[in-house]
């Protein structure tokens, strides 16, 4: 799985992030409430490509006719990555629309 654009993307909100937060008149605790956002992206896609990789096994076992895997089981993990894959698809659309809403912004 490709992730050099997300992750180009990353240091970008990182950047605006760090220069959001040396603004004046902020308050400084707010942003750190929560929990970290680009930690919890990065979850996200290991469990995505995880979940990707297990699949990939499962088909890899049962073309190789591996008695333990069942076509069933191993359409439903394709089916799991691949849905798992394509939301991960909309938030970066999402995100990158958010992106250029914020940076399209008239200060």
């Amino acid at each position: 799985m490709d992730t050099k654009g997300i992750d180009q993307m990353l240091s970008m909100m990182r950047a605006a992030s760090a220069t959001a937060a040396a603004r004046p008149g902020e308050a400084p605790g707010a942003a750190s409430s929560g929990p970290d956002f680009a930690q919890v992206l990065q979850n996200s896609l290991a469990q995505v490509n995880a979940t990707q990789q297990q699949a990939e096994t499962q088909a890899a076992n049962f073309a190789a006719g591996n008695n333990s895997e069942n076509l069933q089981d191993v359409m439903m993990a394709l089916q799991k990555a691949n849905i798992s894959f394509q939301e991960m698809i909309q938030v970066r659309n999402k995100l990158v629309t958010a992106y250029h809403d914020v940076m399209n912004m008239q200060v």
